[in-house]
């Protein structure tokens, strides 16, 4: 049966189980890089991400030799609550292995769903080890990319988007271990064999494009990504088969781009992903995916479980390099009035005032001279340099931080 096939057959099994994720054009990502923009919301699905398909397909497809051990996964966090969601939907018990930074909502979040969280190591290579150890006393692994089932699951993805939209150009899919593009490009090459199928890493965690470029499946040295549901190591066998297959080409984005995107996502369009989903839009946004113009574009935005405190990070990082935030360190004589005036200044050119820092106590300073910092909001660059000419003007010493 070929994976097309199979997905087929997982349509069907996974019926009234998962949600049928909306397909979303965008008037204003369309305008931005002129050609026609729809985006996969697989964010809004069940556990926010597309891992539950898989999951729920592989545990339906093989129910009957699931023992009462149930079964066990090693993931970062999503396959894990796919996993936990799917498992006791078919009554069995699941024990999900997470790496040691895994972030608490996500680890949170499948034990909401019933699975038994068990933190082992620092690498998704160390958690699959330990669940091998888990299979050895009688649990069934769920791996999470690299099986025919999981796969096929993925692959429900795109049967999706073809009945949305016909016959589009160009489909752009993260890539970590290669389940999720396996199942979408086999599925689009078998039904519209001319539709390119483009496939995006963080330069972080390149494994599917060195292992493309070299042709032979390679293990690279990740770093910290704010992309982790993509950061593996190496892609699956099985997977990378596949990829070779039906894969056009693979590119990659920098941490900035992803943040870019997400906050881009956010902003533009209120929608929250995390950065393994959000790396569609950094591809295109970079250049990185050529579409032609006019073409129809589908993005895939494959989750949308990002850690809370991680966002505010990316949006604070975001804010400031689009010029939405500018800080300043100012030396004014420690006198009744000086920092009100600052302040009505600030107030005139109607920047925002988000936090200020006022510090007497200076070793370097002379004593009847003070430190104050501030964090302002703006509308842009163009604001910034109108502040920075009005203080210049006013005569205020300051710095831009």
């Amino acid at each position: 049966m070929t994976l097309y096939e199979r997905s087929m057959a997982a349509a069907r099994a996974l019926k009234d189980r998962i949600i049928r994720t909306p397909l979303v054009f965008s008037p204003t990502f369309s305008d931005m890089f002129d050609c026609s923009v729809y985006l996969k919301l697989e964010n809004l699905q069940k556990t926010g991400s597309f891992k539950v398909r898989g999951a729920m397909n592989r545990i339906i497809a093989g129910r009957a030799a699931i023992g009462p051990g149930g079964v066990v996964a090693a993931s970062a966090g999503n396959h894990a609550q796919g996993v936990a969601l799917a498992a006791r939907s078919a009554g069995v018990p699941a024990t999900l292995i997470m790496p040691e930074w895994a972030s608490i909502s996500k680890q949170e979040a499948t034990r909401s769903y019933g699975g038994r969280v068990v933190l082992s190591g620092n690498s998704i290579d160390r958690c699959l080890q330990e669940a091998q150890r888990h299979v050895e006393r009688g649990k069934t692994l769920i791996h999470p990319f690299d099986d025919p089932d999981v796969m096929a699951g993925q692959g429900t993805v795109a049967l999706e988007v073809l009945e949305d939209l016909d016959s589009p150009d160009v489909v752009v899919v993260p890539i970590g271990g290669g389940g999720l593009i396996s199942g979408i490009g086999s599925v689009v090459k078998a039904i519209r064999p001319s539709v390119k199928i483009i496939g995006v890493q963080a330069e972080s965690c390149p494994s599917a494009y060195e292992s493309r470029k070299a042709g032979v499946l390679k293990k690279v040295t990740a770093v910290a990504s704010i992309a982790d549901g993509i950061s593996v190591k190496q892609p699956g066998r099985r997977t990378f088969d596949i990829i070779q297959e039906v894969v056009d080409d693979i590119v990659l984005v920098s941490e900035e781009e992803i943040s870019e995107a997400v906050l881009l996502l956010l902003e533009r369009k209120k929608i929250l992903a995390e950065g393994a989903g959000a790396v569609p839009l950094a591809a295109l946004r970079s250049g990185a995916v050529d579409v032609p113009a006019g073409g129809r574009v589908v993005l895939v935005i494959s989750g949308g479980n990002v850690d809370m405190p991680l966002l505010g990070r990316i949006l604070r990082r975001g804010m400031v390099k689009n010029g939405r935030i500018m800080r300043l360190r100012f030396q004014m004589e420690d006198i009744p009035g000086v920092l009100a005036s600052l302040l009505a200044l600030i107030a005139g050119l109607k920047a925002n005032v988000l936090h200020i820092y006022h510090d007497r106590f200076v070793r370097d300073l002379p004593v009847r001279v003070t430190r104050v910092e501030l964090e302002l909001e703006t509308r842009g660059p163009e604001h910034i340099a109108e502040i920075a000419a009005a203080l210049t003007g006013g005569g205020y010493l300051f710095e831009i931080l």
